[in-house]
């Protein structure tokens, strides 16, 4: 039996799909994930796939990101046996080089391959590989932008495989609330996966393509609050390029400091220490960095040397407060102390519905005997953050505003389940 290793690539929430040439000697003229031959340990095929991206679209390891390793897919048909190792990358470019084995190729949301002429069993191995409940509620790594994206997926996909099995409204309704509560402190993985429930019809094939815009969406709402940040941010008064204070890891702040030049100092972000990776990442693209511990922020900031600071946000209240990751309220109070300008940069979708506040606890622990107070998130006050999404600054009344609208998406339960928890 012949091993295949499958790469689905990912970019925006669309995977790259190619068309094998009519040449090819296995299932000619049929759409596909990058797939080859493995040549040496069928468990160990990460070099196999990275090296088939290569030779057929012209992408390199660099651009990929490992994102899961799936279970084998057997195949059994008239061209052979093969057992199919699937593996899903992130990927950095959508710029393709194809070779000659491809007719064609195309970025589409996963569920398209549903509607084409596929090579055996290629939903069944992006599945193997896709996100589900349980890879959104473990994700401890990402930001809560990325992980509700990977949640409206997670949806996107189940909902598309209910819809081809003729499943129920009941078992998707079940999955939206797994995906919704997977992670509490997240007010936009709730918000979004609230959305498309509440507008969507009551099946699995309206809540699977309210959820393929969802996507789409939730990744042009994230660039347009990181251009928005940027513009705030893009100089001095004297004309030179702000150097900018963050802390944590926040992928719409990644986006946001890409659009600028100046200096940038990192806070560590202990416990977690992401600020770590994040200055790296910084200095590898050639940016001047400074790693700071969080101990000394507020001193940092009384130097004089920053002119604005830009953080992430995992929830904005409808007080206008602003729920990050811990040493974000330090950090605003200080450089209000300062006058140095705060931003919270976020997509409106994390205005939470509500004031309720769930801080985690981080992996702290202290001697025996001692007790330890130590949450994952804190809450800076209105008055010191400014926060910035992709309709620009959202003053206090349209925070009220647009946390009611999310309050009323969240009915879609209440409207589906009854008090008694049944229809």
């Amino acid at each position: 039996m012949a091993h295949v290793v499958t790469a689905f690539l990912r970019s925006r929430g669309a995977v790259l799909l190619v068309k094998r040439s009519d040449t090819a000697s296995t299932y000619p003229g049929r759409w596909a994930g990058v797939s080859g031959y493995v040549e040496d340990d069928p468990d160990d095929s990460l070099d196999d796939a990275r090296r088939e991206v290569r030779e057929e679209t012209g992408i390199e390891a660099a651009a990929l990101t490992l994102v899961r390793r799936g279970d084998p897919v057997r195949v059994d048909d008239a061209e052979g046996s093969f057992t199919v190792h699937p593996v899903l990358f992130d990927c950095a470019t959508r710029a393709v080089d194809p070779s000659e084995e491809l007719a064609a190729t195309e970025w589409v949301q996963p569920t398209a391959m549903l509607a084409r002429e596929t090579v055996p069993r290629l939903w069944d191995a992006y599945r193997a590989v896709g996100p589900t409940p349980e890879t959104v509620a473990a994700d401890r790594t990402h930001g809560s932008a990325f992980v509700s994206v990977r949640a409206l997926e997670a949806l996107r996909d189940e909902a598309a495989a209910l819809a081809l099995a003729d499943g129920s409204w009941d078992d998707l309704a079940d999955t939206a609330r797994r995906l919704r509560d997977a992670r509490p402190g997240m007010t936009v993985l709730a918000t979004r996966v609230n959305r498309v429930l509440a507008e969507a019809a009551a099946t699995p094939t309206a809540v699977r393509d309210r959820a393929v815009d969802a996507v789409a969406a939730a990744v042009d709402a994230d660039d347009r609050a990181a251009s928005e940040a940027a513009a705030l941010l893009s100089e001095c008064d004297d004309g030179t390029d702000s150097a900018v204070l963050t802390l944590s890891r926040s992928g719409t702040v990644a986006e946001t400091l890409d659009r600028l030049d100046g200096p940038v100092f990192v806070a560590e972000s202990v416990p977690g220490g992401e600020g770590r990776d994040v200055a790296a990442s910084l200095a590898a693209d050639g940016r001047a960095v400074t790693l700071v511990p969080d101990a000394a922020v507020a001193s940092l900031l009384a130097t004089g040397r920053v002119d604005a600071a830009v953080v992430g946000a995992d929830a904005v209240f409808p007080d206008g407060s602003v729920a990050n990751k811990v040493g974000t309220r330090g950090l605003a109070l200080a450089a209000a102390r300062e006058g140095v300008p705060v931003y919270a940069v976020t997509a409106r979708d994390k205005v939470a519905p509500t004031d309720a506040f769930h801080p985690e606890r981080a992996d702290f622990d202290g001697p025996e005997g001692v007790a330890t107070y130590a949450p994952l998130f804190d809450r800076a006050p209105a008055e010191a953050v400014t926060v910035v999404t992709e309709d620009g600054v959202l003053d206090a009344a349209a925070v009220r505003e647009t946390a009611a609208v999310h309050r009323a998406q969240a009915e879609w339960d209440r409207a589906v389940d009854g008090d008694d928890g049944k229809e």
